[in-house]
């Protein structure tokens, strides 16, 4: 059988027509300057034809030389025209900055509130995608994350940790969208980095006995920052819940959060006692916008306002640390049901088939709690 029987010079001067090279291989030409190359094979015992591109733009050469590698996959028993069309559609490289970025709209909705959504992606942002943003998803393995994570493996335990939790979400998204990832790299990751020498420190609390003594300290000194101290501690409300307070929040003798406003992501109403509704009112008459306790310039108090003021005071506790001040008294000097304790700090206590039946908030019983506390503190 003749193989190989067009030359360029013949294919340019030939017209309209179909010229077969030999083996299969077909120039289709429509015109004098333009044609079309084709491939007839036999695909499980069915006759196919296989478009190997255009001509001129495909030389003879190119042309037999695709012809040859679509015989070859037929020897091998597939069908080269669908795995053409697979490696086509199969997916472009991405990068893990570019994994990352889809991840993160892919699970926004779902996360907590804004503080969360802001975190999920910061921490990416900060710790891992300026040292392998750049780097195919496909090729990120355990010694690269390993490389990127053992600088603060120790040092700042908790993110690694949660850094470490971010990339295998990212990996398992990329695994999704059809890329060839590890999904053990993680795993593997974690294996190489070793056992984190970090002990838990928890944030530094003020003794209950002494709050009382604090409290009435704080009222004598003047400014938004003492003032949410005493918000604070009368509430026992986050930190950021406080500083970021508004006077829309407040409705009548209860605090109202939005879910967005929690790290629970659930609404929470907090009852206010007389001497909370105090501060209300002071924080009226001093803020000159919405917030309750406003910084320079009508911005909103800093995060870490309260907590330098307690430093520069000398105090080793720290704002967050109420909550813990007040549970231990609330264990210590009340016979409070365990619910109650915990819903009053914010806590989500009631999950699943309970949570679907038990749907009060405990407010009253929560408002009786707060009453005794703000009473011990003056």
């Amino acid at each position: 059988m003749l193989y190989n029987t067009l030359t360029q010079m013949r294919a340019k001067n030939l017209g309209e027509g179909k010229y077969a090279d030999g083996q299969g291989l077909w120039l289709v030409k429509r015109s004098r300057d333009a044609g079309k190359w084709q491939l007839r094979i036999v695909i499980r015992g069915k006759r196919r034809e296989m478009g190997l591109g255009r001509w001129p733009d495909v030389s003879i050469a190119e042309a037999r030389e695709r012809a040859a590698k679509a015989r070859r996959v037929v020897r091998d028993g597939l069908d080269p025209i669908e795995e053409r069309k697979k490696e086509r559609e199969k997916p472009l490289a991405v990068t893990l900055a570019e994994a990352a970025q889809g991840c993160f709209e892919a699970k926004k909705a779902g996360l907590k509130n804004k503080n969360a959504v802001k975190r999920w992606m910061g921490l990416l942002n900060h710790h891992v995608l300026p040292t392998i943003g750049d780097r195919p998803v496909e090729d990120v393995d355990q010694h690269m994350i390993k490389k990127t994570l053992q600088p603060i493996w120790h040092e700042k335990a908790e993110t690694a940790r949660k850094a470490l939790g971010h990339i295998g979400q990212v990996i398992q998204y990329s695994a999704a969208l059809g890329l060839d990832v590890d999904m053990q790299a993680t795993m593997k990751a974690r294996a190489l980095l070793g056992k984190q020498a970090h002990k838990v420190q928890h944030i530094p609390s003020m003794p209950y006995q002494d709050a009382p003594k604090f409290y009435q300290w704080l009222k004598t000194r003047s400014g938004a920052v003492p003032l949410a101290l005493r918000f604070l501690i009368l509430t026992v409300a986050r930190t950021t819940e406080v500083r970021l307070a508004t006077f829309d929040e407040i409705e009548g003798d209860v605090w109202k959060l939005s879910g967005e406003r929690t790290k629970t992501g659930q609404k929470h109403r907090i009852p206010l006692t007389e001497e909370a509704l105090a501060v209300v009112k002071t924080a009226r008459e001093q803020s000159d916008n919405q917030h309750l306790f406003n910084a320079m310039r009508g911005k909103p108090m800093s995060d870490m306002a309260m907590s330098l003021f307690m430093k520069r005071e000398g105090y080793v506790a720290r704002p967050h640390g109420f909550r813990a001040t007040f549970r231990t008294w609330v264990e210590e000097q009340t016979d409070t049901p365990f619910e109650v304790k915990e819903t009053a700090l914010g806590h989500s206590v009631d999950s699943g088939v309970i949570g679907a039946y038990q749907r009060s908030d405990r407010l009253e019983k929560r408002r009786v709690l707060i009453s005794d506390w703000a009473s011990f503190l003056v």
